[in-house]
């Protein structure tokens, strides 16, 4: 274990928080559609000066590396690979879909974190409490809402939705699982930043922070765009 900076801002939600050998030292959470990339420094550096920390003294980078919002996953984990590229230490990408999945280690079913990909679509995975751990199953994926729902229906077991953009597709889940659709309350739908440190901080660093990739699943509108033009327009001579 080690002094690990957390930062997730793979949604609106930006979190980060500080932990020393595994105890929470500091964390904050904001659930606001304002701008990361002017409000996440200014964050670290007063979440650090009030738990008299200092940059130096941190071991670890843990970061949320996606899915989730392109520009949110680009800026958080820019920052990390930054920030760790200049203190020289470690930095460790975690699915932000596994930090979610994290409120439902007392059930038992399924337990699926989502987010809302637009277009019918849904970043999701599987995931299953085994003791106080929860354990990923399968690959995280971008999917369309109702072919995921079918899968999930054909597993027999209560499932358990986490995220706040499950509000969005509440309606639907209900159609298809119908009691068999459990749902996360309040708070417990946010994705806590001292779980993502928790996540990360056992786990081995990548050989440079430039390795570091976010996990997209998918490219960003404009670049998928520009590609389809390229290919519509053919080769060059």
């Amino acid at each position: 274990m080690s002094i690990c900076l957390a930062i997730d801002t793979s949604s609106f939600i930006m979190g980060v928080a500080l932990t020393d050998h595994g105890k929470t030292v500091a964390e904050l959470t904001t659930n606001l559609k304002k701008n990361h990339s002017l409000r996440l420094m200014p964050a670290i550096e007063q979440m650090m000066k009030e738990a008299d920390i200092s940059p130096r003294e941190l071991e670890k980078i843990v970061v949320a590396k996606g899915p989730g919002s392109y520009t949110g996953v680009r800026i958080g984990v820019t920052t990390a690979k930054t920030m760790a590229w200049s203190l020289g230490i470690p930095v460790v990408g975690v699915s932000s879909l596994a930090v979610l999945a994290q409120a439902g280690r007392f059930f038992h079913g399924v337990i699926v974190p989502l987010m809302d990909a637009r277009r019918g679509q849904v970043y999701t995975g599987s995931y299953i409490a085994q003791g106080m751990e929860v354990r990923q199953q399968g690959e995280d994926r971008l999917v369309l809402l109702t072919d995921w729902l079918d899968w999930l229906h054909e597993q027999q077991q209560d499932v358990l939705f986490i995220g706040q953009d499950v509000a969005l597709h509440r309606e639907t889940i209900v159609e298809r699982l119908g009691e068999r659709a459990c749902f996360m309350p309040g708070a417990a739908q946010l994705p806590r930043p001292a779980e993502l440190a928790r996540l990360g901080d056992d786990l081995q660093g990548v050989p440079s922070p430039h390795a570091l990739v976010p996990d997209y699943l998918q490219l960003a509108e404009a670049e998928a765009k520009w590609q389809k033009a390229q290919t519509e327009k053919g080769p060059t001579t």
